[in-house]
């Protein structure tokens, strides 16, 4: 059974977060009703009632939440971090200072859900490593800027 948790981030919600190192589920629909979900391995807490993350700009999830704006990101992880996060979605920077194909999305906090279950529970989220070194220098950059971004928007 979901519990409300409210507004603000939960401090286990925000560890996981500030790792760098959770996937997220961006959870949209299209103009159609179609539901489409979306990894986001680049997601960063800017402060206790939004989320940034950097997501390609020709990816069906970012046409999705530009044009209908409400989104749904789910977390699992390590010590039983669950939590399903609705929010409300806004381009804040198009492209991103670090590669011109991503851009960088801020998600307003509107509900947070606890999806903790009494019969199991979270041991650790999905496992992920690098595909080339290149790679990691990106997905490094654009979670510098996340961080950076977090700190003054």
């Amino acid at each position: 059974m979901a519990k409300h948790v409210g507004v603000k981030l939960p401090n286990d919600l925000v560890d996981v977060l500030k790792k760098g190192k959770t996937v997220g589920v961006l959870a949209t629909f299209s103009e159609k009703g179609l539901p489409h979900t979306t990894p986001i391995q680049c997601v960063y807490p800017k402060g206790l009632e939004s989320i940034l993350i950097s997501i390609h700009k020709d990816h069906t999830g970012y046409h999705n939440m530009v044009w209908q704006k409400k989104v749904m990101m789910c977390f699992m992880d390590e010590g039983n971090v669950a939590y399903s996060v609705l929010g409300r979605a806004g381009v804040v920077r198009a492209p991103s200072e670090v590669h011109p194909l991503m851009n960088i999305v801020r998600i307003d906090i509107i509900d947070i859900k606890s999806d903790r279950s009494v019969l199991t529970k979270v041991e650790a989220g999905v496992q992920w490593s690098y595909t080339s070194w290149e790679a990691e220098e990106l997905t490094n950059a654009l979670m510098d800027e996340l961080k950076g971004l977090a700190q003054t928007l």
